[in-house]
């Protein structure tokens, strides 16, 4: 008999009535070990940018690349890869992703220049588009009672949340007993055991009437996204230019036209009659929110434990883990709250425990103890991993089972972005500060250019200095890095307060209106 699951909830016995067996249960673990290293890898190099820095001497715009690009091109892809495993099958989507992402792992690994790096980082977006919305489009098609659903979506927010945390204390270790190339080939092993036990624990799932299938919006999808992540973030580190003025022009366009053809299309890759759902919408904006302030506070916060404390890799890693632990716990515990409080009041208030979190970081200052931060990591941790879990039920419950892979994809491209433009915004504000505050007057122009570029940048400068300009220069350096961090955390701040006024207010009226209808 086949395990294609199709049709709608009502057909399957119901979602309050089917429970999920104990191959279903296995079938999780598989997708959250494939969803943990999809999550690792978005930060998993944070900890390695000034191994990387010393060996490949790549510029700062390329730094900045090999961090983004696998988030960008995995973004960009999301929404077709999505469409296209709801038609192909989930399974068959997150094998392939497999053995894709597994190659250009390795690739990765053995990398001798910045170019080639980039263009590994590139397949491995590739292959995580095919990866992402087949994990949690699964989970939707799999787990059909409610609790239950809720509680594996608790085991993948913990893993996208803790992966994403996590990056630093892996990478940490690696970097402490091998060379950075390492941090890519912990995902082969995974990947390979992903393609062994895959087919045998989790059910394939598909929508039986997908419809055609428009390559014309798929190209859209992308030349929306890619051109318009790109112009943000060159703008944010290098200023206004007309080539990114019309990157950014040229991604809108994009999608102003991608957007009017969904309209007119009978089988649309998005059905945009979705975001008129408060639940839906809130569940896409709070998911990318939450994401772009704990990958700011993830980027400069490693280097700031590494460079600025003194901290080696893997005592920066440690450093980090109550706040990994934070967002896993959290996580798991949304299936209970949510038993007693509304999705709304669960939501919010973990966006201002997030808020006050990132609030305690502008108390950091260049000579103290890392303790500061670990509280206010905490926080940040403590309240993104709640919103990962229900900004994802609230997305996926939102469609029929049959079209979870394409929902997912919208979840998991607000999910991307904000890594990437986290990142991006968020990193070069804090670079913008070290640049102009950092005091190179006693450098020749090269080793100035040298220190400016990057705070690993300025310490290897100083390596090759006598001990009194080698102290003034760091001085000069980790005071300038600090108080761009302290800028980037009040706007973190401010953005996850703001966002925690929004979901109370949209989900507090959808509750409202909830309940007059009753």
């Amino acid at each position: 008999m086949s395990d294609v699951r199709t049709g709608s909830v009502q057909e399957v016995s119901g979602e309050f009535e089917h429970r999920a067996t104990g191959r279903d249960w296995l079938g999780l673990v598989v997708l959250a070990f494939a969803i943990l290293l999809i999550a690792v890898d978005g930060t998993v190099l944070d900890l390695a940018l000034p191994f990387i820095s010393a060996d490949l001497a790549p510029t700062s715009n390329q730094l900045l690349w090999i961090i983004d690009v696998y988030s960008f091109v995995l973004a960009g892809l999301l929404i077709t890869m999505g469409t296209l495993g709801d038609r192909i099958g989930r399974r068959r989507l997150l094998l392939i992703g497999a053995a894709g992402f597994g190659i250009a792992s390795l690739v990765a690994a053995v990398s001798s220049s910045a170019e080639m790096l980039i263009a590994a980082r590139v397949l491995q977006g590739i292959s995580g588009a095919t990866l992402m919305p087949a994990t949690l489009g699964l989970i939707r098609t799999i787990f059909l009672n409610p609790c239950q659903r809720v509680a594996a979506i608790g085991v993948w927010g913990a893993m996208a949340g803790g992966g994403a945390a996590a990056g630093p204390l892996v990478g940490g270790w690696l970097l402490e007993h091998f060379w950075w190339g390492s941090v890519f080939l912990i995902n082969i092993p995974v990947m390979l055991a992903l393609i062994l036990l895959g087919p045998l624990v989790i059910p394939e799932s598909r929508d039986p009437n997908p419809g055609r299938f428009d390559l014309t919006s798929s190209a859209l999808s992308m030349l929306a996204i890619v051109p318009l992540v790109f112009a943000v973030k060159e703008t944010a580190a290098h200023g206004v230019d007309p080539v990114y003025v019309m990157s950014a022009v040229v991604g809108l366009i994009a999608g102003y036209v991608f957007v009017r053809r969904q309209r007119i299309l009978d089988a649309p890759m998005i059905d945009l009659r979705l975001f008129a759902s408060r639940a839906f919408s809130t569940g896409v904006a709070t998911n990318f929110l939450s994401v772009f302030a704990l990958a700011g506070v993830l980027f400069f916060g490693a280097q700031y434990l590494q460079v600025v404390l003194g901290n080696s890799p893997l005592e920066a890693g440690l450093l980090l883990l109550p706040g990994t632990a934070a967002s896993i716990v959290t996580s798991l515990l949304v299936a209970v709250l949510v038993r007693y409080f509304s999705a709304g009041t669960v939501l919010g208030v973990a966006m201002i425990v997030g808020a006050a979190g990132a609030g305690v970081l502008v108390g950091l200052a260049a000579d103290s103890g890392p303790a500061l931060f670990i509280a206010g990591f905490v926080l940040v941790g403590a309240g993104v991993g709640v919103s990962l879990t229900l900004t994802s039920e609230l997305v996926v419950s939102a469609v029929e089972p049959e079209r979870a892979g394409a929902a997912s994809a919208v979840s998991e491209t607000a999910y991307e972005l904000g890594i990437a433009l986290g990142v991006a915004i968020l990193g070069t504000v804090v670079m913008a500060f070290f640049r102009r505050g950092i005091d190179v007057s006693l450098l020749t122009p090269e080793l100035g250019a040298d220190a400016s570029e990057t705070l690993g940048g300025a310490r290897e400068v100083a390596r090759g200095l006598p001990d009194s300009a080698a102290t003034a220069l760091m001085d000069s350096a980790n005071a300038a890095f600090v108080s761009g961090m302290h800028v980037a955390a009040v706007a973190t701040a401010v953005v996850l307060a703001v966002t925690s006024v929004f979901v109370l207010i949209n989900l507090r009226q959808r509750q409202d209106s909830s309940t007059a209808k009753e």
